[in-house]
């Protein structure tokens, strides 16, 4: 078993990419080893394990020294490809098809015959069992032996490899729900509403429900297989949450892991804004098949209102806003005889058609090499070069349907894909009511710094931010990462009516259960917040406020729905869910700061090709990250390289180098 001080090894595992970063401490030093390999989409662990070898940690993992967090998108991949296991799901009579009926809200309000979604679920296998309780938790009609025997030989004749069970006010009294789990536990993967979800409303506590049992064993195995292949280094799992869990409870959680990736993004951009002082951040994060969204204001924003694969997810996960646009989106012609990029992408196999693997199809990161914003020589640190006349094969079919130049093609490409991030930034800023201008952009991702430049004048952004080790932030977020658990309780009553000490009590019951499963992975001591959501007396939706006292809760309402919704209204306040945030408490996971240049630090610019240079492959000025030190200037236009991603500074901005080497970027004064 580690210590709160064994070296720690983040591993992320993206759709092209598995990125590895880790931090250890010779002496008191913290020092970071990072690294990157393509993905095995097909075997996961596979990439894991050659990266492991490729950094010489083998030994050191197999001697149980090390501690691993890892990200994954086996859970998400599982979903959006539809390939979860067969799952039966039992409620109560009368109520089977609430699944597959849902909510009956339109996507697209005047689309009349709208895209059935990819997953549909099997009448087949939905099972009634005669009990209910009322809206109080009492009994009316009980669990009898009778029904429980009958439901035995149901589920025995549909053969599933799950079984999901969801009854109707289960989180008001779990027991019924509990006496099935335990008939089905030994033989099947069984999820139970009351534990994955324990709120209001059957229709997103059954769907959360189900999606966990749906995809639960192959979290299952894939965790198993991992862990045996790592043995005896502990494993912990980073949760769409932003925090960990161990690795043996990561199973029964599987809906907690969709955003299991991307949130470790969020959480190294949190830690790198606190650590600067520049908590107000919208994060940019472009890999090679998609790029994720997301705004920051001192914390990671939780919502319960996710989606995935056209499910609605409510367990808590990250407030990310995801498209279809990555390094790796392929570029074609719509219907309409119009430049389409995305969503499709060529992934890690075969690729871009520079990764010389077989990919023929244009992309995005062709575009950009096209462009000379990548070098060829300096991909991966060296270790893979590039094929840019395999880039320009790629383009020449398309740029003659559209009889234009391949680079005038190319910089149309990267101009498109701007725009569509672009468009991802405002939906988390100007339309939720947040000025961009009010924020600091945070690029990260292997393509984000290519890009982050022309998003930044877009939004009219001021500062833009590049992390150092950008390629690799999210496996950066698993080192600097927490364990933790988002927890809910629904508790319906008017808050005005509600006395401090009842709501104290219950308060306190869920930081009890809190500690106890946080206990379980040796962790001692928490720090917790709670929240309530709120809302006026009739209202369907809610607003997450942060509780201190009532009178303070009830206040701040009032000013969130008047700020989001531009009134408040004089009638009662409605408490529906009681909210807790926990986190384990342990010793902060510094990373290293960078030496500081002599005297005012080195300016670097290109003064061979001037600020009117743009992109036409006669190369731009190169500099590798390494070379920079704190207080060192870059003009654009300039590559600023790395091994594993490239920072594209264009003309008219220019960047200075802080102590933990992130590089801000601003805009030249007086630049239009």
């Amino acid at each position: 078993m580690t210590s709160k001080s064994s070296p720690i090894l983040g591993i992320d595992t993206g759709g092209t990419f598995t990125d590895f970063v880790y931090l250890h401490q010779p002496g008191a030093k913290h020092q970071v080893q990072v690294h990157k390999v393509l993905s095995t989409p097909h075997a996961p662990d596979e990439a894991i394990l050659q990266g492991i070898e490729e950094m010489a940690l083998t030994e050191s993992v197999r001697s149980g020294a090390i501690l691993i967090i890892h990200g994954t998108t086996v859970a998400t991949n599982a979903a959006l490809e539809g390939k979860g296991v067969r799952t039966a799901y039992i409620t109560n009579t009368g109520l089977a098809d609430v699944l597959a009926i849902g909510r009956q809200t339109r996507e697209e309000l005047y689309n009349l015959t709208p895209d059935l979604p990819k997953v549909r679920f099997d009448p087949s296998l939905n099972l009634e069992v005669d009990v209910r309780l009322d809206a109080k938790g009492e009994v009316v009609t009980p669990l009898t032996p009778a029904a429980l025997k009958q439901l035995e030989r149901d589920v025995k004749s549909l053969k599933p490899e799950a079984i999901a069970i969801n009854l109707l006010f289960s989180y008001l009294d779990p027991a019924d729900e509990m006496t099935i789990e335990a008939l089905f536990q030994e033989h099947f993967f069984v999820s139970r509403s009351s534990f994955v979800l324990p709120e209001i409303n059957e229709y997103e506590r059954g769907i959360s429900t189900w999606v966990n049992s749906w995809i639960g064993p192959l979290i299952r195995d894939y965790l198993n297989s991992l862990q045996r292949s790592l043995a005896p280094a502990p494993l912990a799992i980073m949760q769409s949450s932003g925090h960990t869990v161990a690795s043996h409870l990561a199973a029964v959680r599987a809906v907690n892991l969709l955003l299991s990736g991307p949130a470790g993004g969020l959480a190294a951009a949190m830690h790198i804004g606190q650590s600067i002082k520049q908590t107000n951040l919208m994060t940019f994060d472009m890999g090679g098949t998609s790029t994720d969204v997301a705004l920051l204001e001192n914390k990671i924003s939780l919502t319960n209102q996710g989606k995935i694969a056209g499910f609605p997810i409510s367990v808590p996960m990250a407030d990310i806003h995801t498209i279809g646009a990555g390094g790796g989106s392929i570029v074609s012609i719509d219907s309409g005889g119009l430049l389409k990029v995305g969503p499709e992408s060529s992934g890690a196999n075969p690729g871009p058609a520079c990764y010389g693997q077989g990919g023929t199809a244009p992309t995005v990161t062709d575009a950009n090499l096209i462009l000379g914003r990548i070098s060829n020589t300096a991909f991966l640190g060296g270790r893979m070069m590039l094929d840019i006349e395999a880039s320009f094969n790629a383009m020449a079919s398309l740029a003659a349907e559209f009889d234009m130049e391949v680079l005038t093609l190319a910089e149309g490409i990267v101009k498109l894909a701007n725009e569509h991030m672009a468009q991802a930034l405002r939906v988390i800023s100007i339309q939720q009511g947040f000025d961009p201008r009010e924020f600091s952009l945070m690029c990260f991702g292997g393509a984000g710094g290519l890009h982050v430049c022309e998003l930044a004048e877009a939004l009219e952004i001021p500062e833009a931010i590049v992390p150092r080790n950008s390629g690799i932030l999210s496996a950066q977020g698993m080192v600097t990462s927490e364990p933790g658990r988002e927890l809910v309780q629904t508790w319906r009553c008017l808050i005005e009516q509600l006395e401090a000490s009842t709501l104290e009590h219950r308060i306190d019951n869920l930081i009890e259960q809190a500690r106890t499963e946080l206990a379980a992975e040796g962790i001692t001591d928490i720090h917790s917040v709670t929240s309530l959501d709120l809302r006026y007396l009739g209202q369907s939706h809610t607003l997450n406020i942060e509780y201190s006292t009532i009178e303070g809760a009830i206040e701040r309402f009032h000013q969130e729905h008047e700020k989001q919704y531009g009134h408040r209204i004089e009638v009662d306040i409605e408490l529906l869910n009681i909210r807790l945030s926990a986190v384990g408490l342990q010793e902060t996971r510094q990373l290293p700061s960078i030496s500081k240049a002599d005297g005012l630090g080195t300016r670097y610019r290109d003064e061979t090709q001037g600020d009117a240079r743009v992109s036409k492959m006669i190369g731009l000025m190169e500099i590798h990250r390494r070379q920079l030190k704190a207080s060192d200037e870059l003009v654009g236009p300039i590559l600023v390289l790395e091994d594993h991603a490239t920072t594209f500074i264009k003309a008219g901005w220019q960047g200075a180098v802080d102590f933990q080497g992130n590089i801000r970027l601003s805009k030249v004064m007086g630049t239009p």
